[in-house]
């Protein structure tokens, strides 16, 4: 046999000998993430969005883990219910800690001698898939009675868009595991949000041509022509795993459903029909929610859409930031209010 052929031989068995250890090593790992799916299978690239520990955000800081709220308890407390809240910036807040829905709310749960905790793990720029792998990462250690994820009808569905299952770690195991390590040696230093300025209820975040324009890239997913059909499915396969989670750890899942001001401002609505040089027929701003409803049920997740309240009280108030998309100091009141109510229901059951 020639050394070329003997050269070729060796190399084939090589190969053949990787790609049993590497299906062997990827059936394994499979396995391993069914049973325990804490372990090491999702992407921590959401630790490049979260806040830098200590960090100042107007007049508060953020705790050790980067996140807008008091120093977590490793350890719940007996008779104590522990909500663990997901979402992006919408859960982070732009208004000041103690405003922020999820603080008023966490007040209003314990108004009546109920020991709750609401833990708030938001990370502005974050999507459902960091939602995933945050709560399969650090929440489930926290050992929450109910997750509370915040869903943004705004940007959550186009964030499945912008982070799909593109690269090879999301289809396997054993790449998984290796963007798992390089993520782990990877320095994320966590932003500073707001620092230390003096917030301001009234003060316009954008321009008025920015904010259209934003809303204006936004409004996509109201199309009527073509729904974005992948991004809605990818969004819901996300919440899907959550709930696997949850369910085979015995927790409570429930869904806010968030609408984007461009759903509740009738004279948002209108500049960005002229903006697109669209008739109110081509647009249907309820087609996202009826759609992450409908899913929702299908999974049996639990869920409380604040689409009616906003859009009966945005009649009377500004709930929103002028020229953002966030809430302001009374819609986050609105949303502790309603969340009070149906979450309390919940704990009285």
């Amino acid at each position: 046999m020639s050394k070329f052929k003997k050269l070729a031989s060796s190399a084939g068995q090589t190969l053949i000998i990787f790609l049993i250890t590497f299906v062997l090593a990827e059936i394994t790992f499979r396995v391993y993430n069914h049973v325990n799916p804490t372990f090491i299978f999702y992407d921590l690239s959401y630790n490049r969005f979260r806040g830098k520990p200590g960090a100042p955000d107007y007049d508060f800081h953020l705790n050790s883990r980067g996140f807008k709220d008091v120093e977590f308890k490793p350890k719940k407390e007996a008779n104590t219910y522990r909500v663990l809240a997901l979402g992006d910036s919408f859960a982070f807040g732009v208004v000041p800690y103690q405003h922020n829905y999820l603080t008023l709310l966490e007040q209003q749960l314990n108004s009546n001698g109920r020991q709750v905790e609401v833990l708030n793990m938001g990370i502005p720029g974050a999507g459902p898939q960091h939602y995933l792998a945050l709560f399969a990462k650090e929440g489930l250690q926290l050992q929450p009675d109910m997750v509370l994820v915040s869903f943004f009808v705004g940007n959550d569905f186009a964030d499945t868009m912008i982070r799909g299952r593109t690269k090879a770690y999301d289809y396997s195991a054993v790449a998984g595991l290796m963007k798992y390590f390089i993520d782990l040696n990877r320095k994320y230093e966590g932003r500073v949000i707001h620092g230390g300025a003096s917030y301001d209820d009234n003060a316009p975040t954008f321009t008025e041509e920015a904010y259209l324009n934003l809303e204006k890239n936004r409004s996509l997913i109201y199309m009527k022509r073509e729904p974005l059909k992948k991004a809605f499915a990818d969004a819901i396969g996300y919440l899907a795993r959550i709930k696997e989670l949850c369910d085979s750890s015995k927790i409570e899942l429930r869904i806010i459903i968030i609408p984007d001001e461009l759903q509740v401002n009738a004279v948002l609505q209108s500049k960005v029909l002229k903006a697109l040089n669209a008739s109110s027929d081509e647009l249907d701003f309820t087609l996202p929610n009826r759609f992450l409803r409908e899913q929702l049920q299908v999974h049996r997740i639990g869920y409380f859409d604040l689409l009616d309240n906003f859009s009966s009280a945005s009649a009377q108030m500004n709930l929103y930031k002028p020229n953002n998309s966030h809430w302001n100091i009374a819609g986050n009141k609105l949303a502790a209010d309603i969340l009070a109510r149906y979450i309390s229901i919940q704990l009285n059951r």
